[in-house]
């Protein structure tokens, strides 16, 4: 048994992480400390001043753990690490898990690839980036094959010139075979270097190149090739458009605010390489209620930092930050450079962080707006449903259908819609066990007799054993329970809560002759519902979502059933031999056809057992 006041007496007096878990194990909080003992200690003393969401993690604390470590410094990585890995429900936590392409130029081989690359490794290539578009990165690469014919190939140059033929990008133009020694190792790397210098930002000899080659062409009355030229040039000059000039140092940077409404926020970043801008991207951070700025802004650059290969080395910030000369130092390792956090209060600098801040406004008015559409389309319609029906609350609704084709295989589902969306991991499908041959309202009662007899044992061992865990699809009941059908239907349900001494609402989904939802069955009444609501959207969404659940499970059953071969009709013929003839013939087809001598062929095929294979394919 775990005592925390034991355990609080235990704390060493050094730097570590401590780890925060509830009594189901999981982990619910991580985080580092200069000291481990006084650090943790504060959450348990009730003079401390904790805000309501630390105070709720409290709480649910069972036991913790803490790791020793050398530093503050070594505690930070270590936390970093583990807040990305278990991504604990009270940590401040960056939603968002992006990574950036780059374009990677391998300037280690002979003849130097330029590649796609998700990641920046160091083995010795040369990376350019990271971009926030892949398919901008997909148009570079695309505008550098065809206008310095970049090999793209695997070959190991020079050792393999000449052994195989020249590839399709050699004969559509776009390569000029150093496979086969077309060009030169020293030509090929002056084509490399000019890749280069375009990927460094200066635009102006490519852009002068191409325009010689189009005024060339034209001359010479290639005019296909002079609107190669051209379309090659608007490419260019698309790529030039886009890369904004922010100011005139050449640096690199990071530019970093954002804006927040209750327990979200929107993060803003401005990538700034070689002094232009190269993009930009927003992240979502939930959990930032009771947070100040800087601890919001920490806990960010923590989470966005400890995942990005390339640190800038200047990072501008929208606000202060805490643990600035820690955060600083570890930024600092892993660029293997000094790395500088500003907030500037002036100039043009503090104008590019405004305007990162205005972007992040931007983003969580839209994301607040969406939140309340899908509010409206979710708990909206189920208020709407609530208020219909006269029940104080629908949170999780259960539906259930029932489907068979001639009597093959009658099979149930059970849909679970919680707060109005899919919670597909309580689906459940059920084969009948009790019913042969077509009746539905025999199906559903034994569906739904197995459905929460089910739950009522779950739910009475539980009480038993004295455990105290989430509860699952089947111990935790529906608000309301929806059926397939009108008043049949109801009956069947209620009749079998009835048997159960259960009191669970049940409603109908009535049908049109279309075979579409027109109103509620419920009370011995059907209400009608306006087809413009969100709650028959949602209705219909259910119910569509039940029908096509149970349909599926009907088909893979039947699916399952036609798997039996022909072969196995054959006396003598088991699965060894049905797979053996089948993976040396290829085709039934080809089986039927084969002499007897042919079929002793196959290893597991006596003479007995091919004459019964070719009796059986040709007996009159």
């Amino acid at each position: 048994m775990f005592n925390i006041e034991e355990e609080l007496k235990k704390l060493p007096a050094k730097p570590g992480i401590y780890i925060m878990r509830d009594r189901t194990d999981n982990i619910i909080y991580v985080g580092k400390a200069i000291i481990l003992k006084n650090r943790v200690r504060q959450y348990f003393q009730n003079s401390r001043n904790l805000t309501p969401k630390i105070r709720q993690m409290v709480e649910r604390i069972d036991h913790f753990e803490y790791i020793i470590t050398d530093s503050e410094l070594e505690a930070l990585v270590l936390e970093c690490n583990l807040i990305k890995e278990h991504r604990p429900k009270y940590n401040t936590m960056l939603k968002d898990d992006k990574s950036y392409p780059y374009i990677r130029v391998s300037v280690n081989e002979a003849y130097p690839k330029v590649l796609f690359a998700r990641e920046m490794k160091k083995d010795k290539a040369k990376y350019f980036g990271p971009y926030t578009s892949v398919t901008a990165v997909k148009d570079i690469l695309e505008l550098l094959r065809k206008v310095y014919k970049i090999r793209t190939c695997n070959r190991n140059l020079p050792k393999d010139i000449g052994k195989e033929r020249p590839c399709l990008y050699y004969h559509m133009g776009q390569c000029q075979a150093p496979c086969q020694g077309y060009i030169t190792m020293e030509d090929y790397r002056l084509n490399i270097n000019q890749v280069i210098e375009f990927l460094n930002g200066n635009y102006a000899p490519v852009v002068k190149l191409l325009e010689e080659r189009m005024q060339e062409a034209s001359e010479n009355l290639e005019f296909e090739k002079a609107a190669e030229y051209r379309d090659l040039l608007g490419s260019v000059k698309q790529i030039v458009k886009k890369q904004k000039i922010t100011n005139t140092d050449l640096g690199d940077r990071d530019i970093i605010a954002f804006a927040r409404e209750k327990d979200e926020a929107v993060v803003q970043t401005f990538f700034i390489r070689g002094g232009k801008l190269i993009g930009r991207d927003h992240f979502h951070v939930s959990g930032v209620e009771g947070e100040t700025d800087p601890q919001v802004m920490t806990s960010f650059l923590k989470q966005f930092y400890a995942g990005t290969p390339y640190i800038p080395k200047e990072i501008f910030l929208g606000s202060e930050i805490e643990e600035e000369e820690l955060l600083t130092e570890w930024l600092s390792a892993r660029r293997g450079q000094k790395v500088h956090l500003k907030v500037p209060k002036k100039g043009e600098k503090e104008k590019l962080v405004e305007l990162a801040r205005k972007n992040a406004e931007i983003v969580l008015n839209q994301d607040v707006e969406k939140i309340k559409r899908e509010e409206a389309k979710t708990t909206g319609a189920l208020k709407e449903l609530a208020n219909m029906l006269e029940l104080p609350l629908i949170e999780r609704v259960e539906s259930f259908d029932i489907s068979n084709t001639s009597g093959f295989e009658t099979v149930g589902s059970m849909v679970v819609f919680e707060k109005g969306k899919q919670k597909k991991a309580d689906y459940r499908k059920f084969k009948m066990r009790s019913i042969h041959g077509p009746d539905d309202y025999a199906s559903m009662y034994e569906m739904l007799t197995r459905r929460f007899t089910h739950g009522q044992r779950e739910l009475a061992e539980m009480k038993e054993k004295q455990l105290d865990t989430t509860l699952g699809s089947f111990t935790k009941y529906p608000d309301l329970i929806l059926m397939d059908g009108g008043k049949g239907q109801v009956g069947v349900a209620l009749k079998v809560l009835s048997e159960l001494n259960m009191n669970i609402a049940v409603c109908g989904m009535v049908k049109d002759d279309n075979h579409h939802t027109r109103g509620l069955y419920y009370n011995n009444k059907e209400l009608p519902i306006d087809k413009s609501s969100e709650l028959f959207k949602l209705i219909t969404r259910i119910q569509d979502e039940t029908h096509r659940f149970a349909i599926e499970y009907h088909r893979s059953l039947r699916q399952k059933k036609q798997v039996h071969s022909i072969l196995d009709d054959i006396k003598g013929i088991g699965p060894t031999r049905r797979r053996a003839l089948m993976k040396y013939f290829q085709s039934l087809e080809a089986v039927r056809d084969a002499s007897v001598e042919d079929l002793l062929k196959v290893p597991a095929m006596d003479r007995k057992a091919a004459e019964e294979v070719y009796t059986f394919f040709h007996k009159t």
